[in-house]
Formats: C-alpha cells, sequence, structure tokens
C-alpha cells in the first residue's frame, strides 16, 4: 500500500489596526487557536500583526476563529503554499506597536493613504508625476522592486521617516504625489498615516508585494527580482514560489550584514 504524500503547509499573513483594549486577554486567547500551528503573532494597543503556517485544515479553522470575532470579522489573510516549512515554532507576544514606526501617536485605525489595488498599481507608477518609494529595508530592496522605485536607503524602518521629512518639501513644490509598497501593506499603512498631516497625496499598494503577486499573473512586467520573507523560505519570486536564494545571499553587501546574518540564522534554526 502506497503512502499518502505529505500535507501541503500554508503559510497565512494577516494584520489589523484596531484599538484594543484587553490586549492581554486576546494574547491568550490567540495561544489557544495557535495550538497546532508555528508562527509569530505580536498584539498591541494598536491592532495585531501576525504570520503562521500549517496545514490547510488547521489554517482554515484558525482563520474561520478568528474573523467569529468581532473585533476581526472583516481581516484579511493572504495565503502561499509552502516547499520549506516557514517557522519552527509559535509565538504569541504583547508589544507596544505592532509596526514600530518610532513616531509617538500615529493612529493607522482610522486614516490612512489612498489604497490602490494591484490592477490599478500598474496605471499609478507609470504616471510621470508619482514618487514611487520602497518602504522596506536597503537589503529587501536590493534584492527585488519595482521598477523606477526609490530605495530610501534605511536600515530600519524607523529611518523611513527621515528620508520622507527630508524630501517632502521638493516633492510638493513640484507638484508630486507619493505612492509607497512594502511586502505585506502594513509598513505602508503606518507610514500613509503619519504622512497625512503634510498634506501630500499618498498612495500604498493594497496588500502589499504578495498580494500584486497573487492577482497579478504578468507581475514580472513591474517587478525586478525576488522578494524577500521574514520566514525560512527568505525569498519568493513573483509566482510566490520559493527561490534558492540563501541568507547569505541577501546579507552579503550589507554594512552590517554579519550582525543580520547571525540573527537571521539564529531565527531560521528556531533558536530566536
Amino acid at each position: 500500500m502506497s503512502s499518502q504524500p505529505p500535507l501541503p503547509v500554508i503559510h497565512s499573513a494577516f494584520y489589523k489596526f484596531i484599538h484594543l483594549h484587553d490586549v492581554n486577554a486576546l494574547v491568550e486567547q490567540l495561544k489557544l487557536l495557535t495550538q497546532t500551528l508555528h508562527g509569530s503573532i505580536l498584539v498591541a494597543p494598536e491592532g495585531v500583526n501576525g504570520m503562521v503556517a500549517g496545514h490547510s485544515e488547521a489554517i482554515t479553522a484558525f482563520q474561520s476563529a478568528v474573523l467569529a470575532m468581532p473585533a476581526f470579522n472583516d481581516m484579511v489573510f493572504k495565503h502561499s503554499q509552502c516547499t520549506t516549512s516557514p517557522f519552527h515554532k509559535m509565538k504569541v507576544r504583547l508589544k507596544p506597536e505592532i509596526v514600530p514606526l518610532g513616531i509617538p501617536g500615529v493612529d493607522a485605525s482610522t486614516s490612512t493613504g489612498i489604497n490602490v489595488s494591484p490592477s490599478d498599481w500598474r496605471t499609478l507608477i507609470a504616471q510621470d508625476d508619482v514618487v514611487l518609494l520602497d518602504n522596506r529595508n536597503s537589503f529587501e530592496y536590493r534584492l527585488g522592486r519595482f521598477k523606477n522605485a526609490i530605495d530610501p536607503g534605511v536600515a530600519n524602518f524607523r529611518d523611513f521617516p527621515e528620508y520622507v521629512k527630508a524630501h517632502i518639501s521638493e516633492w510638493k513644490a513640484c507638484g508630486k504625489r507619493v505612492a509607497m509598497y512594502c511586502t505585506g501593506g502594513i509598513r505602508c499603512e503606518k507610514t500613509s498615516a503619519w504622512m497625512r498631516e503634510y498634506d501630500l497625496p499618498v498612495y500604498q499598494l493594497e496588500g502589499g508585494i504578495l498580494n500584486y503577486f497573487q492577482t497579478m499573473p504578468d507581475a514580472e512586467k513591474d517587478w525586478q527580482g525576488e522578494c524577500f520573507v521574514f520566514d525560512n523560505r527568505i525569498a519568493l519570486d513573483t509566482h510566490l514560489k520559493e527561490t534558492s536564494t540563501t541568507l547569505e545571499d541577501v546579507y552579503q553587501d550589507e554594512p552590517d550584514g554579519e550582525w543580520r546574518l547571525q540573527r537571521a540564522r539564529q531565527l531560521h534554526m528556531g533558536e530566536g
């Protein structure tokens, strides 16, 4: 009798900015719901940001349980099938922010930039009056990016606002609009919520790069290279397939590459 092939592992990414009050209770609830999964979920007063992986039945059960919570009944989950298991363990942690911009008082739950669907994004970024910003770290940009995107040259997400503040007067004087993208959309939502105070049109790619790849079968027309992901898969192509890229490939030319490489190896070995 032939053995059954192993069940595919599904990666599921999700986030939502929402004012949460009993964050400790939510942490404990999510710990119960993820006992059959691996991954990482951050909970903060500003919302939830998570990546989990498991067999399809477990992912479906988790997703249904989350959607049954009134606060998260409109949560969006982005799925991709995995060859490599993305995580070694499950962590649900309480944090001050689910994405640390480094600027106090930014509320991304009420008002952010203009969300642009993947199909409309292609048209938007081809316009002459659009400044296209990669809202990720430089090592992510180097591995892959939208054509004509600008690398703000940041080593940490907290550095991004300084780049914006240094150029925003020039953009406004030239009548420019800003379009931003990141891996899953969360960094752009937090940034665009802050940028609204500068009275400049700000657009963000809905669902980020991964949603673009999932939605646009010809994403390679606009994208150069691969997309870095913060898990054991390391990098995906425009069809959400794992590539042969290694951690050494990712960090070898970075100023702090050796530190990042050691840290990444610990996380990929399940020690982080």
